[in-house]
């Protein structure tokens, strides 16, 4: 057998080594350890192991702190993509990773829920300081550059509305706690397309953000945190040009967000 043939039959048999395994994870309700999946693939422990920290690489699998075996985010998002649904995570995740390779800093998406922003997805900045925000927290709408975007939508009935039922409470001595300014701040953020926040949810940060226009059942948004001293506006056509291209991708698609996923 010539070494082309071979090397086409090694790579053939990973994948029926690798189809084993994910049809032994599912099996066992996609939650078992290597000595498991090992044992119902017959394969060796070794051998196994190699095959699935491969697709761990890949996203196909994911391993928790005891090392039980999960599918991963790749699998999740094929399975909504077969079901002609998308995962808006899914859709911003490698746009997001972009964005952040070009300036180096922290990129997030959040989503509106009632008076508050929610961290949905971070592409998350290796320099040493960083800003991180966690996936799953919130913060009131006044005090982040999207959630001021987010206010701007409904007009300035909507903004005293708001202050009405959450008093502005200040997460930082730069929080606005009057209606004047923080209508005029947000209705100019929305003309401009794009919105700042000064320290305004914590003191040594700042952000830019945008909001994203394509198709989905809630206000959501892009954004880029950063030490203020590195925070530059240059990067606006950057964060704009992300998100034209997210929203390109949500067309003609029906986006599920799993909430529940976030806790």
């Amino acid at each position: 057998m010539s070494d082309s043939a071979s090397d086409r039959n090694s790579s053939i048999q990973v994948i029926d080594r690798l189809r084993a395994l994910l049809d032994a994870l599912a099996a066992e309700g996609g939650n078992a350890p290597l000595k498991i999946l090992a044992a119902v693939t017959g394969l060796a422990p070794s051998t196994a192991f190699r095959i699935l920290a491969s697709a761990q690489d890949n996203a196909l699998l994911t391993r928790d702190a005891v090392g039980h075996y999960r599918f991963g985010p790749h699998l999740q998002d094929w399975a909504q993509l077969a079901h002609g649904r998308s995962d808006l995570r899914a859709i911003a995740r490698p746009i997001m990773a972009w964005l952040r390779d070009q300036v180096q800093e922290t990129v997030n998406l959040t989503i509106q829920q009632d008076d508050e922003v929610v961290y949905v997805e971070r592409a998350t900045s290796s320099r040493m300081m960083r800003v991180e925000q966690v996936i799953g927290s919130r913060a009131p709408l006044h005090t982040t550059a999207v959630g001021k975007l987010m206010l701007a939508l409904n007009g300035e009935a909507a903004v005293e509305r708001y202050a009405t039922r959450t008093h502005l409470p200040a997460l930082t001595i730069h929080t606005l706690q009057d209606i004047p300014t923080l209508w005029k701040d947000a209705r100019t953020a929305l003309e401009r397309g794009y919105a700042l926040d000064n320290e305004e949810a914590e003191i040594g940060v700042g952000c830019l953000g945008v909001l994203l226009r394509g198709p989905l059942p809630w206000n959501a948004g892009l954004s880029i945190s950063a030490p203020m001293e590195r925070r530059q506006e240059s990067w606006v056509p950057l964060l704009q040009e992300a998100a034209r291209r997210i929203d390109t991708r949500l067309q003609g698609q029906t986006v599920t967000l799993d909430m529940g996923a976030l806790s």
